[in-house]
C-alpha cells in the first residue's frame, strides 16, 4: 500500500455505501479511519476500504453487526505481525470457516427465493401475453 489517504466520499464511491452507512459503522466501532485531516476530515486507507468492502458483502447475506465484528476481530488477529500460537490460530480459523458456511448457506437460500421469484415474474408474464395477444386475429 503506498499511503495514499481518502476522504470519506471517494470512499463511500469505491465501496458503494452511503456516508452514512460508513459514519454508522464507525460510530459502532467496525471501521475506524487511519487519520484525520488537519481540519477534522476522516482519512481512509486501502486497508480501510477493504474493511468497508468485507462489511459491505455481509450485510446482504443478513449478518448482524456483532457477527461482522466477531468475523474482523478473527481476521485481524489471523493477519497481525506477531504470530498467534497453534491453538489460538486453529480456533481463529474455525471462526472464519464458520462464517464461510454461513455465508454459503445464505447464499442457497437467496437462489432459492430468487428462482421463485423469477418463476413469479414468468407467471405473470404468461398471464399478460395471454390477456393481450399480439395479433388477435390468429
Amino acid at each position: 500500500m503506498d499511503g495514499k489517504h481518502m476522504q470519506i466520499g471517494e470512499v463511500a464511491t469505491r465501496t458503494e455505501l452511503s456516508l452514512r452507512t460508513i459514519r454508522h459503522y464507525e460510530e459502532t466501532g467496525l471501521v475506524t479511519p487511519s487519520a484525520r485531516s488537519q481540519g477534522g476530515f476522516r482519512l481512509y486507507t486501502e486497508s480501510d476500504v477493504q474493511r468497508l468492502m468485507v462489511l459491505r458483502r455481509m450485510k446482504p447475506l443478513g449478518f448482524t453487526l456483532e457477527q461482522m465484528r466477531d468475523l474482523l476481530d478473527a481476521t485481524d488477529r489471523l493477519d497481525r505481525a506477531d504470530p498467534v500460537d497453534g491453538v489460538e490460530r486453529e480456533t481463529l480459523l474455525e471462526r472464519v470457516r464458520t462464517y464461510e458456511r454461513d455465508a454459503r448457506r445464505k447464499i442457497e437460500e437467496l437462489r432459492t427465493q430468487l428462482a421463485r421469484a423469477e418463476d413469479f415474474a414468468a407467471t405473470l408474464r404468461t398471464r399478460l401475453d395471454a390477456a393481450h395477444p399480439l395479433n388477435p386475429s390468429a
